[in-house]
C-alpha cells in the first residue's frame, strides 16, 4: 500500500467549523510574473501554537467572514497545502497555501465577479485573521517507502501539495525520514509566467540532479506533435512509454492534482503506451494501481 501510516497516526479534523482556529496572515506574496494569466498568490498562515499538525498531502479550509446572500455564515473552502509539515519556517508553526484569485463573469449581468473565499485570502495583510478548519485528508499522502518513485502530475494551483512533497522528500531530512528515491514532476500552465514557485523548482532540481525530473506543458506557447496547443496531457503522452514501464515497478506511485479535465488524456497516453506493449489493458491495470494505493487523483 502507499501509505501504511494508521490512521491515528494522521491529523484529521482537529479543528471543525463550530470551532475554527483563529491564524493569522504572515506573508502574502504574488507569485505569477507579469504577462501571466490570472493572480496567484504563495499565503503563510501563522499557528496559534502547536496543537494544530498537519502531514504533506493534506487540506485544510478556510471559512470566509460574513454571511452569504442568505444572511448564512460562509461554507467552507478547501485548499491543499503547499508546505511540509513542519511550515516554510521551520517552525511547526506555520502553513501555506497557493491561492488562484477566482475571477469569471457574471452569467446573466456579464459583470465580473470575483470567488468569495479566494478574494477573501488573496486580499489578506500582515496580521489579518484566517479561520482555519482541518485538516482534512488521508489518502493523497507519500509512501513510506524511501526508495520510491513519485510521478507528480499538476496544472496551475494543483502544484501546491507537489511542492510540500518536493520540500519534504529532497531537502528536509529528520531522523525519522530521509528520501532516496526519485521523483517527476509535469506540469501543466498557460504561459512561461504563470510557472508557480519556478525558482523553488530549479532550486530543486539543481540539488538533487537526475533524481528530480521536471517537464511544463505550456498551453499557449508550445506545441504538441499535431501542431496543436501543449497540454499536460500532450506531456504524459510524450512520456507515456517511460512511464508505463516505471509504473510496472511495485514502489512506483502516481499523484495527479489540477484540473479534472486533464484526466482523459492522461489515461489516453498510458492506454495508448500499454497497448503497444504487448496489448496490455490499461484500465484493468490501473484498477489494479489504485487497490494498491499507487494511483491518486484529486481534480476539480
Amino acid at each position: 500500500m502507499a501509505q501504511s501510516k494508521t490512521t491515528t497516526s494522521i491529523p484529521v479534523n482537529l479543528y471543525r467549523p463550530d470551532q475554527p482556529l483563529i491564524g493569522q496572515c504572515l506573508m502574502n506574496e504574488r507569485i505569477v510574473h507579469p504577462g501571466a494569466v490570472g493572480d496567484v498568490r504563495h499565503i503563510i498562515l501563522r499557528l496559534p501554537d502547536k496543537s494544530f499538525r498537519y502531514i504533506e498531502g493534506q487540506s485544510i479550509g478556510i471559512i470566509p467572514p460574513g454571511t452569504d446572500s442568505k444572511g448564512k455564515p460562509h461554507k467552507l473552502r478547501l485548499y491543499s497545502i503547499a508546505s511540509t509539515r513542519h511550515g516554510d519556517h521551520g517552525d511547526d508553526r506555520t502553513v501555506s497555501l497557493c491561492v488562484r484569485l477566482l475571477e469569471y463573469a457574471h452569467p446573466e449581468t456579464g459583470e465580473t465577479v470575483f470567488g468569495t473565499c479566494s478574494s477573501h485570502l488573496c486580499n489578506l495583510q500582515p496580521d489579518d485573521e484566517v479561520q482555519i478548519v482541518g485538516p482534512v485528508g488521508n489518502s493523497f499522502l507519500l509512501p513510506d517507502d524511501p526508495n520510491a518513485t513519485i510521478i507528480m502530475m499538476a496544472t496551475g494551483t494543483g502544484i501546491a501539495p507537489f511542492r510540500a512533497f518536493m520540500w519534504r522528500m529532497f531537502d528536509e531530512y529528520h531522523a525519522d525520514y530521509k528520501f532516496n528515491g526519485n521523483a517527476m514532476l509535469f506540469f501543466g500552465i498557460p504561459t512561461t509566467a504563470n510557472i508557480l514557485y519556478r525558482n523553488e523548482l530549479e532550486y530543486l532540481q539543481d540539488l538533487v540532479r537526475t533524481r528530480l525530473t521536471i517537464g511544463y506543458a505550456i498551453s499557449r506557447e508550445q506545441k504538441n506533435i499535431k501542431g496543436g496547443k501543449m497540454y499536460i496531457q500532450d506531456l504524459i503522452a510524450d512520456y507515456s512509454t517511460v512511464l508505463w514501464h516505471l509504473l510496472q515497478r511495485k514502489n512506483t506511485y502516481v499523484y495527479i492534482c489540477g484540473l479534472k479535465g486533464m484526466e482523459g488524456g492522461i489515461n489516453e497516453a498510458l492506454s495508448q503506451a500499454a497497448l503497444e506493449d504487448g496489448g496490455a489493458n490499461w484500465a484493468e491495470y490501473q484498477k489494479q494501481l489504485k487497490k494498491a494505493g499507487r494511483w491518486h487523483v484529486e481534480t476539480y
